[in-house]
């Protein structure tokens, strides 16, 4: 064992090896500056996986946490209010008697009942490919756009 003073500042084989090029596991983006020279685990090169036309196509992203659990509330509330449109509707169907034909009040009853999974399902196709706050925001406009009002105004007792 030697005592010299500079061997405790010099790691084994610390000479001659070069750092190793950033990599990523598959899956995985790098964003920011610098990513370009970032790659994924298993390929060549970012120019030679540009080339490669098989995985162009890769599936989408995952939604994250906060999407998910934002799309579970909105779709909470979107089922209380089918169940909403249910309840008031039944509520104001003698006075719609007095008023319309069933053939009349049927057709929009059921297009009532339907309107919160129909806006769901048509954000859900229509914000493909957007932004995830394009989506929220189309979501919560429905929010404030479906709500059951025969319910609220009459509600389950009714007057």
């Amino acid at each position: 064992m030697s005592t010299d003073p500079d061997d405790a500042l010099t790691w084994e084989g610390d000479d001659g090896t070069s750092p190793k090029e950033p990599a990523l596991p598959a899956g995985w983006n790098a964003v920011g500056k610098g990513s370009d020279r970032v790659v994924e685990e298993g390929r060549e090169s970012d120019a030679a996986a540009s080339e490669d036309p098989t995985e162009a196509d890769e599936a989408p992203a995952a939604l994250g946490t906060g999407m998910l659990l934002t799309l579970g509330v909105v779709g909470g509330v979107y089922l209380l209010y089918t169940v909403g449109w249910v309840v008031g509707g039944l509520r104001l169907k003698p006075l719609a008697n007095l008023i319309v034909a069933d053939s009349m009040y049927v057709p929009w009853f059921v297009l009532a009942v339907a309107a919160p999974a129909l806006w769901f399902l048509a954000t859900w196709v229509l914000t493909r490919g957007r932004a995830a706050w394009i989506r929220v925001l189309v979501l919560l406009l429905g929010v404030v756009l479906l709500v059951p009002w025969p319910f609220v105004t009459v509600g389950v007792i009714g007057s």
